[in-house]
């Protein structure tokens, strides 16, 4: 309302919104620190840990930072669990790392776990109707067994 042109009051706004330089420069400092620390979740898939690394580097992009496509290849390379270590030499073996894109990185290790899945669906289908079991011992009472599912002895 105080400004007397629409170019003042732009200015205004975007500053209001995006902050200054100084406040851009700390937000992408804190995005790159969030970037550097982040990791693979145990029960995440590849392209659900991409996606977060990849939102990130957006973010930072977004606010006028640069962030080259290598580095998220690279962290994604050095961050996946060791599930994926036989994908991983398989790729270093026959591409150029140094040319490879997030979206090829991110599709080739997805196969891994569309076929870790699948075979997940066979096992519990063969094991599906078995009651699983284990064996406690307690003095004077001889062996119980304990369901595994609702842990009823």
């Amino acid at each position: 309302m105080g400004c007397d042109t629409p170019k003042e009051a732009w200015r205004k706004i975007k500053e209001e919104f995006e902050g200054n330089q100084q406040t851009k420069l700390m937000q992408i400092l804190n995005l790159k620190r969030e970037f550097g620390m982040m990791r693979m979740k145990n029960n995440e898939g590849v392209k659900e840990y991409g996606s977060r690394l990849m939102s990130i580097v957006n973010q930072i992009k977004l606010l006028g930072g640069d962030f080259s496509s290598q580095r998220v290849v690279d962290k994604l390379l050095v961050t996946l669990p060791e599930r994926y270590e036989t994908k991983i030499s398989s790729l270093e073996d026959t591409k150029d790392l140094s040319k490879l894109t997030v979206s090829e990185l991110i599709n080739s290790l997805h196969a891994v776990d569309q076929r870790r899945s699948m075979r997940e669906e066979e096992i519990g289908g063969k094991n599906e109707g078995l009651l699983l079991a284990k064996v406690s011992s307690s003095k004077g009472t001889g062996n119980k067994v304990q369901c595994n599912h609702c842990h009823k002895m």
